[in-house]
């Protein structure tokens, strides 16, 4: 599945730092993702109603809305209850990563981020 072919998958890649978003979006395309990006919670939710992408990968540290309250605002959604959020953090807590699964979050993967790894997790959600 680490193959898969992603050409016409919508990620959206929730990010606060200009920096981390650009270098991500960057590695994703290269893997043949098409990237929509948000900057905070607020955003991301707009975003991902209007997009309706594939797959979201959402920072949990995020201005105006946090990524813990944006999912929950995305997963009432009904056309966007089941699309894959992925928690990505610099936060190794355990209690972070029990209020993102509380939250509805799908998986927490922890920065720097493996592309590599992130692809094949990716894959298995949308299996």
């Amino acid at each position: 599945m680490a193959d898969r072919d992603f050409q016409d998958l919508k990620v959206l890649l929730v990010e606060d730092f200009e920096d981390t978003r650009h270098f991500m979006r960057l590695e994703l395309e290269d893997q043949g993702f098409i990237v929509l990006e948000a900057e905070n919670g607020q955003v991301a939710v707009e975003s991902a109603i209007r997009e309706n992408p594939d797959v979201i990968l959402m920072d949990l540290t995020l201005p105006l809305m946090d990524g813990f309250a944006a999912t929950k605002l995305i997963r009432q959604n009904e056309q966007l209850k089941n699309v894959p959020i992925i928690a990505v953090t610099a936060h190794q807590e355990s209690d972070f990563r029990t209020d993102a699964k509380a939250c509805g979050f799908d998986a927490y993967v922890t920065k720097p981020i493996d592309v590599n790894c992130l692809k094949e997790l990716i894959a298995g959600l949308l299996m």
